[in-house]
């Protein structure tokens, strides 16, 4: 078996620092007065950061391509199908990404040249008019709640594959000579029970799916408060 590293410690840091920067960028432009300096400092890192998202997702390694998860509508039907299977982002976590990308990028080019009709003026503010900078402000404004939103959803999804469902991923590898992973995931609290989950590969397989057993229980689960951890 061969262990696969689906995040290369690049990509790992460049999450972490977009991450703490968009926070602290959110914190600063709320604040306002004299942290308006750090936030168009704030604005300039995002906008490198994403600069070199955009070229370790052309040049960088195996998942962290845009190529490997970007992919069409019929992957995405696949996978909403159950269908789907690989490493790195599913079909449908890619578009979320894109789209975060994409929002960040956005609001990052805009503070180049935005002005808050104090103090703070972006560093590309003298190219465009005040009419031009007000109204790219503007837009700034209303993006900030887009940002809010997406990274609520992003959130939102993480909590829900490891907290909703409760089981602990104890192994995740790729075999490539069989191309397929050995995925192993353990209930809450188990003292060295795991389950082994592995996809239907034929078509005789998918048949069975939800009747392995032929219609009887073939597997109890201990629990000292069942709607605990059902809910």
């Amino acid at each position: 078996m061969q262990y696969v590293r689906v995040w290369d410690l690049p990509l790992r840091l460049f999450h972490w620092l977009l991450a703490a920067a968009v926070l602290a960028a959110m914190l600063t432009g709320q604040i306002g007065g004299n942290l308006m300096v750090w936030h168009g400092r704030l604005g300039i890192l995002i906008a490198g950061l994403l600069g070199f998202r955009l070229a370790w997702g052309i040049v960088g390694s195996t998942h962290s391509r845009f190529a490997s998860f970007v992919r069409g509508p019929a992957a995405i039907i696949a996978y909403l199908r159950g269908h789907w299977h690989g490493l790195g982002h599913n079909p449908l976590g890619a578009l979320s990404v894109l789209g975060l990308l994409t929002v960040l990028a956005l609001q990052a080019a805009g503070g180049l040249f935005a002005n808050d009709d104090i103090a703070f003026q972006g560093p590309l503010y003298g190219l465009v008019s005040k009419d031009s900078s007000d109204w790219m402000t503007g837009l700034l404004r209303k993006g900030f709640w887009l940002v809010l939103a997406l990274v609520a959803l992003h959130l939102a999804a993480i909590a829900f594959y490891t907290r909703k469902l409760h089981f602990t991923l104890v192994e995740d590898t790729y075999q490539p000579e069989q191309d397929k992973r050995w995925v192993v995931v353990a209930p809450p609290n188990s003292n060295g029970t795991c389950l082994l989950l592995a996809r239907a590969a034929s078509p005789e397989q998918e048949a069975a799916v939800g009747n392995q057993t032929g219609g009887r229980v073939f597997l109890f689960l201990q629990t000292d408060d069942f709607w605990r951890d059902y809910e």
